[in-house]
């Protein structure tokens, strides 16, 4: 298990309601045809808020075996329930996912110590763990002296890092040092974070360029910071325009415009304002993924 470099975080395509399997199959061959180091399914971008418990089984399963060993698969298994978060994790172990990605308990508000309770339960289930901090959909946030804390259990091997402070993650790098993974969880942001020091990405723009993303990733491992930035400027309107509303909402539009899958979600996401859809396929036409 190598978990660094470009990571998708895989969209859950969706058709009249149910999980479109077949488009899922399609959609991780395409990412793993266009270079991509690894997919995280069931996560944020994978809708996993609105899926049932049978569901999200399927999906990492779905994508445990399309994948056939190509590359490694993180399991998202978070829940703001830490008995359910364990099971989340025990079944990841079980499927033959490599990682699971569990997110900080949201609406819950845990303290420190509860965050650090909360993730200690789940890595004793001894499998490894990547902790996804991120405050701004969780209301919440682990500490670089929590996440200190935690790193000393070895099953926890890492941080998807999302919390939007460069100079926090120089911290955490510093204090975790080189062998603990950090990467980052803002695609705006890949390009500075492994400047400090960051692994990798888990990236929602890869889902639309695989190749772009682990390309500018692939330039910064080699010290190609001149191809790097080059990349960076490339892509970052289309990395904006990930979030001009919520996540996943407009990276599943472009993948739809793109006729890869069907523009559906589940409530309480819905469909993009029509002058936010003007502007993403203004963006997304630019960057040369629309057809006419």
């Amino acid at each position: 298990m190598n978990i660094r470099g470009a990571i998708t975080a895989i969209v859950t395509p969706f058709d009249d309601g149910n999980v479109d399997e077949t488009a899922f199959v399609n959609l991780i061959n395409r990412q793993i045809e266009g270079g991509i180091d690894g997919i995280v399914a069931v996560g944020t971008t994978g809708e996993s808020p609105t899926l049932t418990h049978e569901e999200h089984k399927r999906v990492i399963e779905l994508c445990v075996e399309t994948v056939d060993g190509r590359v490694p698969v993180i399991a998202g298994a978070g829940s703001n329930s830490t008995a359910e978060a364990v099971a989340l994790t025990e079944f990841a172990a079980v499927s033959g996912a490599n990682a699971a990605l569990v997110v900080n308990p949201y609406y819950n508000k845990p303290g420190q110590e509860g965050l650090y309770q909360h993730f200690t339960a789940v890595a004793e289930v001894n499998f490894p763990v990547i902790v996804y901090n991120i405050p701004g959909r969780t209301a919440g946030k682990v500490t670089v002296d929590t996440m200190a804390r935690l790193a000393e259990h070895e099953n926890i091997i890492g941080v998807k890092d999302a919390v939007g402070d460069l100079a926090e993650t120089s911290e955490l790098i510093a204090r975790l040092g080189p062998d603990f993974i950090v990467l980052s969880g803002d695609d705006a942001l890949t390009l500075p974070m492994m400047a400090l020091g960051g692994f990798g990405v888990v990236s929602v723009l890869a889902n639309l360029v695989p190749d772009r993303v682990t390309a500018m990733v692939s330039a910064i491992d080699s010290g190609d910071y001149d191809t790097a930035r080059s990349i960076h400027y490339e892509i970052n309107p289309l990395a904006r325009a990930m979030f001009i509303e919520t996540n996943p909402v407009p990276v599943k539009t472009a993948l739809s415009m793109m006729g890869l899958i069907k523009e559906e979600f589940r409530l309480p996401l819905c469909p993009m304002s029509q002058i936010n859809c003007e502007k993403l396929r203004d963006v997304t036409s630019k960057a040369g993924l629309l057809n006419g």
